[in-house]
């Protein structure tokens, strides 16, 4: 079993969210397991418990009080929560009338969110859990196979390649299927599916709704709406570009990537050419971007991301802000050979803000300098976030 980096709370009641395969339940049953909890689990993935609580969320509330009374339970695990958004009303009830604490798992937080759902204002606190990151998989971490398969624990645990490959189809099957249409997320199936292509290939890239809708033949507004679903449902992350002026800001194109590369190569069918130079560099960058994200989540740190960019096109692929400040910048190389031409951006990044450290993370085997910027090895790169 790999160890997992989230951070369970030992005594708050709380919410784990995290893309569907990610292990939450598998978690949560080993952490219950280990800690030797008398504990009632509810699985709103079950469609007969999902349809006996959507006509009567009530119901959870004679059951927990009646298993509390007879098995002794210290705790109520309830997976799939936002299946049923209005079981929440009770679990406050229950928060506030019992000593039980409560562990409630989800893939979504559209529903949550949109359906007017009680958030237990603020009686549970939020963690989130990811794929596979590089500090979980230690040894056994390979960055080609992250780069083409991804790291959701399953896929990455499969024996085979052609298994993984299954399964990653099935993933993207089951995303639409359970995710988007079972829950009623888009009216539209095909044109969803057909955004789904192109958001794939547009992972990364600065965003540009209307330049998409035409693409697909739906209104921009319709394309923004669409990429609201990808990251409610957890499968796409925003990176904003940095600008001191809020309104500057507001009038700059974000950048969305999908959570995993293995998804992402599946979406656009590229799992047998992952290792074409172009597009391994493109799967180098989301994969630091991706990691560098998941381990400022875990970490809790008081730290943001953004991307760098001038009207001249002159590009840093990360900035780290602190109370709204840069302090690094930070360029993504996907090639182990560095030279002062890679530096370009950096260069103009210094230009406006010379007191901010510059690095470059590549694959690199050892770590170097290029003059004041410091060329870093993916390790020591991971080895820098943990100790911000």
């Amino acid at each position: 079993m790999i160890k997992r980096m989230a951070n369970i709370p030992e005594t708050q009641h709380f919410f784990m969210l995290g893309p569907r395969q990610t292990g939450k339940t598998t978690l949560i049953k080993e952490y219950l397991a280990n800690k030797g909890s008398n504990h009632l689990f509810i699985n709103l993935a079950e469609e007969d418990k999902f349809f006996k609580y959507l006509k009567n969320p009530s119901l959870i509330r004679s059951e927990v009080q009646s298993s509390i009374k007879n098995q002794k339970i210290s705790e109520v695990f309830i997976d799939e929560v936002q299946r049923v958004p209005a079981i929440l009303n009770e679990v406050q009830s229950l928060i506030d009338t019992s000593s039980v604490r409560f562990i409630l798992t989800g893939s979504s937080a559209r529903k949550l969110k949109h359906g007017a759902a009680n958030l237990l204002g603020g009686r549970a606190v939020l963690r989130e859990l990811f794929p596979l990151t590089y500090l979980e998989l230690s040894d056994q971490f390979s960055l080609e196979q992250i780069l083409r398969f991804g790291s959701l624990p399953r896929i990455f645990q499969a024996n085979s390649n052609e298994e993984r490959t299954d399964l990653l189809s099935a993933y993207i099957t089951l995303y639409l299927k359970e995710e988007v249409q079972a829950e009623g997320l888009v009216r539209n199936l095909p044109a969803f599916s057909r955004f789904l292509d192109v958001a794939a290939q547009n992972s990364g890239e600065l965003l540009n709704y209307k330049s998409i809708g035409d693409d697909i033949g739906i209104p921009g507004r319709s394309v923004q709406s669409y990429y609201e679903i990808l990251e409610e449902t957890l499968v796409a992350v925003r990176l904003s570009p940095f600008e001191r002026s809020v309104r500057r800001r507001l009038r700059k194109h974000d950048k969305i990537y999908i959570f995993d590369l293995g998804v992402l190569n599946a979406l656009q069918q590229t799992l047998a050419s992952a290792h074409a130079p172009i597009l391994r560099g493109r799967l180098f960058e989301h994969f630091i971007i991706l990691e560098t994200y998941r381990l400022i989540k875990y970490q809790q740190k008081e730290l943001s991301i953004c991307f760098w960019r001038t009207k001249d096109d002159e590009e840093v692929d990360l900035v780290f802000l602190k109370g709204g400040e840069p302090f690094l910048a930070c360029e993504i190389k996907s090639s182990s050979t560095v030279t002062p031409i890679a530096l370009r951006g950096l260069r103009a990044f210094h230009s406006e803000h010379p007191c901010v450290e510059r690095v470059v993370v590549a694959p690199v085997d050892l770590s170097f300098q290029i003059g004041e910027v410091s060329v870093l090895s993916v390790k020591d790169f991971m080895t820098r976030l943990i100790n911000m």
